[in-house]
């Protein structure tokens, strides 16, 4: 049996940025991405020279810490290019705190982005069918999601109804972010009128694909408190994979984040009904639903019920991806990162009119694959240490 010694609470983020979101034409990946770090470093008066632990990966870009560190033209001593989809970069969170603990590092920067919208012009995903799943030319991701979606629907009973619950919150967050992407009006009536994408997910159930990139800054502890006016303490992260192919998912119902939210509860020390703000990684509606149930927010089979009334919407109990997801703020192919930016920018207390009063503690979730990787991060304040 392994024995988990996290550093709670001794690492933190001091600066979080995005860059580009929604289009930028004419940039690459990797421009949107060292914009983004810049904007970052420089929030907290610190430059490339001072980073020495990168952590990236581009859609397009299989080396791409390697070409981060030459773009931005420094040696660092930690290149890191884990590549799990969208859950990567919280992993990035994870191993950069141990890295900064162990002192492999001293400031490490976590990047990516992408010009999915303007340049590729559609979804681009590195998801490869497997000779057992090609002959069946599922669509890929929607229609994978879409099996998780009706083997749900079946087991629990969800209406889409539900489902609608959480792309109209998400767009009512977006609605107050002056960031977002989409922030037309969304009433039930136009969700449930939109087209069929994969049954039963309309194009309302899917993310965006849009341009986009973000980046975050940590250090020490010890060093954040110099550096930012309200350092975000990571206080636990931890990863979990069962599968990367849908047709191997163990349980179209339940994903590995059983296992990852229960490792970062336990190494933060705090609970599900603790959290003040909730942010996951929403590439389509049933993630929302499977996440809450998963992260212990409520029980399996429940999340249809729990999300309704508005519960996670702007004035609901529960604030959920408040600058309104992957739904409707923006999804460059990977969205991961993003959860930590609005994670950190929350309990910074700089979110704007979305911000969420008296934020103390933030969930941050990645997801991979298929519902194939999944990473959890428990984000405070001071006061939470």
């Amino acid at each position: 049996m392994t024995r988990d010694r996290f550093p709670r609470g001794r690492t933190a983020i001091v600066g979080a940025s995005t860059y580009g979101m929604g289009e930028s034409p004419g940039l690459s990946s990797m421009d949107l991405a060292v914009n983004a770090s810049v904007r970052a470093l420089d929030q907290v008066g610190l430059t490339p020279g001072d980073v020495d632990g990168l952590f990236i990966g581009l859609p397009d870009d299989f080396l791409s810490g390697l070409t981060f560190a030459e773009y931005l033209g420094i040696q660092p001593r930690i290149t890191e290019n884990n590549r799990t989809g969208g859950s990567a970069f919280l992993t990035h969170a994870m191993w950069a705190a141990l890295a900064i603990e162990a002192g492999q590092c001293d400031v490490a920067l976590i990047s990516y982005g992408s010009n999915q919208r303007t340049a590729a012009g559609g979804l681009v995903s590195a998801m490869r069918p497997t000779a057992y799943e090609a002959p069946y030319k599922l669509m890929r991701p929607a229609g994978a999601y879409a099996l998780a979606t009706s083997r749900y629907m079946h087991e629990y009973g969800l209406r889409r109804e539900q489902l609608g619950e959480v792309a109209i919150a998400a767009r009512q967050w977006a609605q107050l972010n002056p960031d977002a992407f989409m922030r037309d009006p969304l009433t039930m009536e136009d969700y449930l009128k939109a087209r069929m994408v994969s049954d039963p997910l309309s194009v309302r159930d899917c993310c965006l694909v849009t341009d986009g990139a973000a980046a975050v800054v940590m250090v020490s502890a010890e060093r954040a408190r110099h550096l930012a006016k309200r350092p975000v303490y990571l206080l636990g992260a931890a990863a979990a994979t069962d599968h990367r192919d849908i047709t191997s998912m163990p349980d179209l119902t339940t994903t590995a984040a059983v296992h990852s939210g229960a490792r970062a509860f336990a190494q933060a020390g705090v609970k599900p009904s603790d959290i003040d703000v909730v942010e996951l990684y929403d590439a389509f509606t049933i993630n929302t639903l499977l996440f809450l149930e998963d992260l212990g927010f409520c029980a399996k089979g429940e999340g249809g019920s729990f999300v309704e009334g508005g519960r996670i919407a702007p004035g609901g109990e529960l604030p959920v991806n408040t600058n309104g997801g992957g739904l409707s703020c923006v999804h460059p192919g990977m969205y991961g990162l993003f959860t930590m930016v609005e994670a950190t920018q929350q309990l910074m207390g700089l979110a704007g009119e979305r911000q969420v009063a008296n934020a103390q503690l933030a969930l941050a979730h990645g997801n991979g694959g298929e519902l194939s990787s999944q990473a959890t991060l428990v984000l405070g304040t001071e006061d939470t240490l």
